[in-house]
C-alpha cells in the first residue's frame, strides 16, 4: 500500500502553511520535528511551535516561529547560499533531511540568480535568509521525508495580485522568482489580491514536482490537514489543505511525464559525466539514460534521454542546456504506467539493507536489495549470497518500512 498526498492551496501556500497542514494531518510527527529543529544551532529567541487555529470558518493549525523583535521594517538576517549550506551540512539533522532542505534552497537560489542576473553561489537571501524561513524549509524537508508519500499532486494555485514589500523594493505579485519557480504549473485568478504563493512555498512545490491531478487508480481517504497562514483574505480561509490518500489495490497507476532527448558530440566524457550526474540530482528528474550512437558524418555521439515529471519538464530542459553543450533538445509528453512499490529494510548481520518491493499484476511481489548496501559484503560470491539471503527474508515478510 502506498501513500499519495494532494495539496489544495485554498488560500495559497507558504512554508509555514505547508508545515502546519502536514502536522495537522500527521500529528505524530510534531514532537520528532520539534526535536529536530531543537537540535539546530539557532539563537535562543528562535522557537518553533504548533498552534491551534480557528478562523471562524475552518479549524486547523499554524506553524509559528518566534523571532527577536525587529528594529526596522526590513530587519532581516541576510545570508548567502554558501552560509546556509554550511549551517545545514554541519547540523545534526538526518542526512536525507539535509539533502532535501538544500535542494529546496538550491531551486530558490537558481530562481533568484536568474532574476537578479548573478551566479547561484553568489545569491544572498534576504527575507528567505531569516531564521523563520530557514526553520520553515527544514520543517518542510523533514515532513516530506518522514511522510512516507510516494507521490504528490497539487490543485491549481491562486495567482494573487498587487505589490509586496521586499528588501529590493516593491515587487509585483507574484514576485519574479515565484513566477520562475511556478513555470509549468496551473494558476488561476480568484479575484482576491495579496501574495498567495510565497517564494518558500513555490520552492517547496518545485522540489516536490507534483502532478496537476491525482494519479490513476483507486484511493482511500486516510487523513486530512489544514494549515493556516498569518494573513487574512476576504471571503476565503487562508489555508492549505493536504489530503493523505492510500492506494487500495495493487493495480497500475498512470500519469504523464516529460521526455527530453538530445545528442552530444563535442563535450569531453569526463565533463559530460559530471553534467549528467547533476541532472540526475535535479528536482523533478526521474532518470537519465545515455547510449552511444552514430551522428552526422559518421561521428560517434552520445545520445541522452532525460525523464522528468510533467511539471518539471521545462525547468529540466533549461538545466540540460546548463550542464551540457547541446544547442537544442526535443520535448515530448508521454504516458507512464507504473507498478506500486515501496522501500523497506532488513536488519541483517552486516547492517541495515534497503529493499525495494513491487507488486506485479495479479498480486505477486518482487523484491530487490539495494546494491549500495550489499556492496559492503565483500567479493562477488559474498555479495551474491548476502543479496539472496536479504531478498528471501523480504519475501518471507521480515522487512520493515524504511
Amino acid at each position: 500500500m502506498s501513500l499519495h498526498i494532494h495539496l489544495d492551496p485554498v488560500g495559497g501556500i507558504a512554508g509555514d502553511m505547508f508545515a502546519a497542514a502536514m502536522l495537522n494531518a500527521m500529528p505524530e510527527l510534531t514532537e520528532p520535528l520539534l526535536r529536530a529543529i531543537g537540535s539546530l544551532e539557532l539563537p535562543d529567541e528562535v522557537k518553533a511551535k504548533l498552534i491551534d487555529h480557528d478562523d471562524g470558518t475552518l479549524t486547523g493549525t499554524r506553524f509559528d516561529v518566534s523571532l527577536p523583535e525587529p528594529e526596522g521594517e526590513f530587519d532581516h538576517d541576510h545570508r548567502p547560499l554558501r552560509e546556509i549550506r554550511h549551517f545545514l551540512q554541519t547540523s545534526r539533522l538526518d542526512a536525507a533531511v539535509i539533502q532535501r532542505a538544500l535542494a529546496i534552497f538550491h531551486v530558490l537560489a537558481e530562481a533568484e540568480a536568474k532574476v537578479h542576473g548573478t551566479e547561484v553561489e553568489d545569491v544572498t537571501f534576504h527575507e528567505i535568509g531569516a531564521w523563520d524561513s530557514i526553520v520553515d524549509i527544514v520543517a518542510a524537508a523533514f515532513l516530506i521525508e518522514r511522510s512516507g508519500a510516494s507521490s504528490w499532486s497539487v490543485a491549481p494555485l491562486p495567482q494573487g495580485a498587487g505589490r509586496v514589500k521586499t528588501q529590493h523594493g516593491d515587487l509585483p505579485v507574484p514576485p519574479p522568482a515565484v513566477v520562475l519557480l511556478l513555470k509549468g504549473f496551473i494558476v488561476f485568478d480568484d479575484g482576491r489580491p495579496g501574495e498567495r504563493v510565497t517564494p518558500t512555498g513555490a520552492a517547496i512545490i518545485r522540489h516536490l514536482a507534483p502532478t496537476p491531478r491525482l494519479p490513476r487508480g483507486l484511493f482511500r481517504h486516510d487523513r486530512v490537514g489544514y494549515g493556516f497562514g498569518t494573513k487574512r483574505f476576504e471571503g476565503i480561509s487562508n489555508v492549505l489543505r493536504v489530503q493523505v490518500l492510500e492506494s487500495v489495490e495493487a493495480g497500475q497507476s498512470e500519469d504523464e511525464i516529460g521526455v527530453i532527448s538530445f545528442e552530444i558530440d563535442d563535450q569531453t566524457p569526463e565533463d559530460l559525466a559530471i553534467g549528467l550526474d547533476r541532472l540526475r540530482a535535479f528536482p523533478g528528474v526521474i532518470d537519465v539514460v545515455q547510449s552511444a550512437a552514430f551522428g552526422k558524418k559518421g561521428r560517434m555521439v552520445t545520445s541522452i534521454r532525460v525523464l522528468a515529471s510533467a511539471a518539471a519538464t521545462d525547468a529540466v530542459a533549461d538545466r540540460c542546456f546548463a550542464e551540457t553543450t547541446t544547442l537544442g533538445v526535443r520535448l515530448e509528453r508521454v504516458r507512464r504506467r507504473t507498478l506500486p512499490r515501496k522501500i523497506t529494510s532488513i536488519d541483517d548481520d552486516g547492517g541495515l539493507v534497503r529493499v525495494k518491493q513491487a507488486v506485479r499484476p495479479g498480486g505477486a511481489v518482487t523484491v530487490k536489495a539495494d546494491i549500495d548496501d550489499i556492496a559492503k559484503a565483500g567479493d562477488h560470491r559474498e555479495r551474491t549470497h548476502r543479496r539472496q539471503r536479504i531478498e528471501q527474508a523480504a519475501l518471507a515478510g521480515k522487512a520493515k518500512d524504511a
